[in-house]
């Protein structure tokens, strides 16, 4: 069996007439994407547009109605989740467990903890890994889920809204701690925000999802030369 922590495909995700139907509502309408290794991808959108059933799809935690996917070559399945890391927007720390608890529970999940970084993170994070989930602020707790997400040696990493609602500070020591651990040989990293500017610089790529499609899909880089502007000023024209 092929090991997914070895196998070369360049493409890591594959999406290809993806469409995801609710009982009322219509989720993703057709969406054509490719998401290729070492990469930060910005995924950008007002709320309904679509972003965390997309990043949870490629999670393997929703499938599609129609259309197909691949996660590192083959259709998501529980294998593909002990290769993909999700940080979702909603809090699922437990109140009554220690950090250092929190962070020894996620790891008897998956073969892949790398303890030393988990550690290495922690002292950089500024946590005490004695005080009580609990009693965490926002911000800290956000970086604790941010901890759990990259404590792990995989191929893709999914974080659905990881600054929402949290001080500047804290956003800054995310973002440091994104850019510091991202391996970019090869990892693929894809984040969902509204927090534009300060995400800004992190992204090589960017998706900006309207209703559930793919409005625009190109390299920073490009983006900005052709629009003459920051990415905050095309999400400002693109969404108006």
């Amino acid at each position: 069996m092929e090991n997914l922590h070895t196998a070369s495909h360049e493409n890591v995700v594959e999406l290809k007439g993806i469409h995801k139907k609710y009982i009322l509502k219509h989720a993703l309408r057709g969406i054509d994407l490719t998401v290729q290794r070492g990469r930060i991808i910005g995924l950008l959108g007002p709320n309904g547009s679509g972003k965390s059933t997309l990043l949870k799809m490629m999670a393997g935690l929703v499938y599609p109605t129609s259309g197909s996917i691949l996660v590192n070559g083959r259709e998501p399945d529980v294998r593909n989740k002990q290769h993909v890391a999700y940080l979702p927007e909603i809090d699922h720390l437990y109140g009554w467990m220690t950090v250092k608890q929190t962070l020894a529970y996620i790891s008897n999940f998956y073969t892949d903890w790398q303890e030393e970084k988990a550690a290495s993170m922690l002292a950089a994070m500024e946590l005490d890994g004695n005080q009580k989930v609990r009693n965490l602020s926002k911000g800290m707790r956000a970086r604790l889920k941010l901890i759990a997400a990259l404590s792990r040696n995989v191929p893709l990493v999914l974080l659905d809204e990881p600054f929402s609602g949290i001080d500047p500070s804290s956003r800054a020591k995310i973002i440091r701690l994104i850019l510091q651990e991202f391996q970019s040989d090869e990892q693929t990293i894809v984040l969902s925000t509204h927090s534009v500017n300060e995400s800004e610089p992190m992204f090589d790529e960017v998706i900006f999802l309207q209703q559930g499609r793919v409005r625009i899909f190109d390299t920073a880089e490009n983006l900005r030369s052709e629009y003459g502007c920051s990415l905050e000023k095309i999400w400002e024209k693109v969404y108006g």
